[in-house]
């Protein structure tokens, strides 16, 4: 086996799922814009600073490689709204020659992270499935779908060994908060920074929150495991409203002697009321089940950003 290239790895869930992959025994390329990685990866890992715009450079890294796995993507939901053309000028053509590329060598695998958040819209029911029909309702999500789409068509015209999974709402150490994107991230920060958390409507959306060593698990197994051409919801089945998540991030901070300041907006028309995640089709492919209870992964994201803002480190948060 050659390398493993893992494209925008040096962020919140790269940086996690490089690590993971480092301790089985794997060899790591990672591949990201900046000069650095934001999270130094492990001593045996080699990190590239790629320009999204030099295909060249791509295609030599892609020559080490047999497996690929793509985070790249360089906007969240929110920014999405606000310029939708640049959300597709700015992640499509990119992927897509990533795919094209890819569909023109030796593979054993190329893994697309997508997201399980966006690509279905309001669901039908609850939990989804990967069979449930896929209407975004963000440019976000529109834009995932559609390199999914791309990568599921050299699947089946070139053999390409293509598999996308669709992440719920990661949450963890290393994630930021104020970001536009990570909602427990963002009300940890807030609760420690003494900052008050907006949520849509009395008890806000229903979202399916995975902790990132779930997460990075997962997407290893679709890696491993994972059959050529599916897709597979990575997600913990369980689904908690915004107001049930400021509950135990509240009883954290009273604890230490702070108060989690919520603030109640109107229900915005374009939030998805609920997404709650089966990630039965990964389970019986690769056995593969999440092992974190949300309060055991809130106490472990809670002890790290209260340790991050201790070390004099920058606080992030932007209400």
């Amino acid at each position: 086996m050659r390398a493993c290239l893992v494209v925008g790895g040096g962020g919140f869930v790269g940086s996690h799922l490089v690590r993971f992959l480092a301790r089985k025994g794997r060899q790591i390329i990672v591949a990201g814009r900046s000069p650095k990685a934001r999270f130094p990866p492990p001593d045996n890992v080699r990190y590239v600073q790629l320009d999204p715009n030099d295909l060249n450079a791509l295609q030599f890294l892609m020559d080490e490689c047999d497996e690929i796995i793509d985070l790249a993507y360089s906007t969240v939901p929110k920014t999405s709204f606000e310029d939708p053309v640049f959300d597709v000028l700015a992640n499509l053509p990119f992927n897509v020659a990533l795919i094209k590329m890819a569909s023109e060598r030796p593979m054993r695998k190329v893994v697309f992270v997508s997201s399980g958040g966006t690509v279905y819209g309001n669901p039908g029911y609850l939990p989804i499935d990967e069979s449930h029909p896929t209407n975004p309702v963000s440019p976000y999500g529109i834009t995932k779908l559609s390199i999914e789409k791309y990568g599921l068509m050299y699947s089946r015209l070139r053999e390409l060994p293509f598999v996308a999974v669709r992440p719920g709402n990661p949450y963890g150490p290393d994630q930021i908060g104020g970001q536009g994107q990570g909602f427990v991230a963002t009300a940890l920060f807030a609760a420690l920074a003494g900052k008050s958390i907006k949520i849509f409507g009395d008890r806000g959306t229903i979202r399916d929150y995975i902790y990132i060593d779930d997460l990075v698990s997962g997407i290893a197994a679709a890696l491993d495991a994972g059959e050529p051409g599916e897709i597979y919801n990575i997600g913990t089945g369980i689904g908690l409203d915004n107001r049930t998540v400021l509950d135990h991030i509240g009883a954290l901070a009273a604890a230490d002697g702070r108060k989690l300041i919520v603030q109640i907006e109107q229900p915005r028309p374009f939030d998805v009321a609920a997404n709650v995640l089966s990630s039965a089709r990964l389970t019986y492919r690769s056995e593969w089940r999440p092992a974190t209870n949300f309060d055991e992964g809130l106490a472990k994201t809670w002890a790290w950003a209260k340790d991050y803002l201790n070390s004099n480190a920058p606080l992030p948060f932007t209400a």
